[in-house]
């Protein structure tokens, strides 16, 4: 059965991943916080276009997981949090290898990074670091260890695909499949994969060039990456980012600064500021008398270390790069995923989880449930990744109409589904 993606968040140490991961998650979800030696998963929050909007049910929406505020809603999403990895991780520097083992598991990457330079490869204090240098050695790390891997096993590989007579597609499966994305190499395979056969076959001539063309390939695949650059709030911040941005893929950076985001959620929670996550605005006591409201919100009064605070945020954050950029962390990691959020109810008529009876009236809300399959999937994908086992006799989407299985998903269309038990 299909299962649920899963962002691994990796990075150098001091880079600013716990603050990262503390603003992607609710507090109240972790348990047991977070280790700096052994990977802990903790659940996100990935804003979505709720469905209730297209039927004028906002106030109906009552998610079972996460929230939905006027259309915005918060889908829980799974995230590893690995420790720091340093220069020589795959050679075991820092406990590395088995932090890159963990990573096997995740479905995507979201690097942070250093914008600022105030941290060495090596997460020590220092000024002028360059962090686009992170960015390189960090993939070189991933590269270098699934190459390793791949040579160690490397005689016996040939061996075997010779011994039981196994397909290029087989052979490549069978390799691969540890980091748990073999339909990468379904048929029709990429070019790549001739290659690696037939040198693998037939000589040893330009084999260590082909395998790390291979190995690139697959590590592209397998771990797509979104860059956070972190700090950008501190003033070396600018030119660093400048210059990653003319190195990498602009579509796989975001900006963010963690710890303003943490900052403020803290300061709307204890009732001194109203905060939207995501926002780039933020109202205070001062600002709401100043808007007519007498009360001021029902907002605490700030002390002047605080209201200084949050001035400079919205100057140095907010105002000039429009949020602290976290929300969009998780919204960029999703996009390169291809995620595709599918909102099954029970009763397709009312879009409640109830039976034929529970009108839209209902106390119970409606959209109750929301899951993420990727893109590409089919209704029966979502079928099995929903029900599992259980036998299904037919399928209903919005209006009542039978959906077939093979139908695919996405956004707008077959994302509302209600699946009848039955032979």
């Amino acid at each position: 059965m299909p299962r649920d993606p899963l962002i691994g968040l990796v990075g150098k140490p001091s880079a600013g991943k716990s603050s990262t991961l503390n603003s992607l998650t609710d507090a109240s979800s972790k348990v047991g916080g977070f280790t700096t030696i052994d990977p802990q998963r903790a659940i996100g929050y990935l804003q979505i276009d709720c469905a209730c909007t297209r039927y004028n049910l906002t106030d109906k929406c009552k998610p079972n997981y996460g929230s939905c505020d006027n259309g915005r809603r918060s889908v829980p999403i799974e995230l590893l949090d690995v420790a720091g990895l340093v220069p020589g991780a795959h050679e075991g520097k820092g406990l590395g290898n088995k932090f890159l083992d963990d990573l096997r598991h995740a479905d995507a990457l979201i690097h942070v990074v250093d914008a600022s330079g105030t941290t060495d490869a090596e997460g020590k204090v220092t000024r002028g670091y360059d962090p686009s240098v992170d960015i390189a050695w960090l993939r070189s790390e991933i590269v270098a260890w699934i190459r390793g891997n791949l040579m160690t096993k490397w005689g016996s590989i040939k061996r075997r695909h010779i011994a039981v007579k196994a397909t290029a597609v087989e052979t490549l499966q069978n390799q691969f499949s540890g980091y748990g994305r073999v339909e990468w190499f379904v048929p029709p395979p990429p070019p790549l994969c001739f290659f690696f056969l037939f040198f693998l076959l037939l000589s040893n001539m330009a084999i260590d060039e082909t395998i790390d063309r291979v190995v690139n390939a697959f590590t592209d695949e397998k771990f797509p990456t979104v860059i956070a650059l972190n700090k950008i709030d501190h003033p070396d911040a600018d030119k660093n980012i400048a210059k990653i941005a003319k190195q990498q893929d602009p579509n796989s950076i975001v900006l963010c600064s963690a710890i303003s985001e943490i900052f403020l959620r803290k300061m709307a929670k204890q009732g001194y500021i109203r905060y939207t996550e995501g926002s780039e605005f933020v109202d205070t006591r001062e600002d709401l008398i100043a808007d007519g409201d007498p009360d001021g919100g029902g907002l605490k009064e700030l002390d002047e270390k605080n209201r200084n605070r949050i001035e400079n945020l919205k100057d140095m954050v907010l105002y000039r790069f429009g949020s602290t950029g976290v929300v969009h962390v998780l919204t960029k990691a999703a996009e390169i995923l291809g995620l595709v959020p599918v909102f099954p109810v029970r009763n397709i008529a009312t879009f409640g989880s109830g039976g034929v009876g529970e009108g839209m009236g209902s106390n119970k809300g409606v959209f109750r449930d929301c899951v993420l399959v990727k893109k590409g999937s089919t209704v029966g994908d979502v079928a099995r990744k929903v029900m599992g086992d259980a036998p299904i006799a037919y399928i209903e989407g919005a209006g009542g109409l039978r959906v077939a299985e093979d139908q695919l998903v996405a956004v707008g269309k077959n994302d509302i589904l209600s699946f009848k038990v039955g032979k």
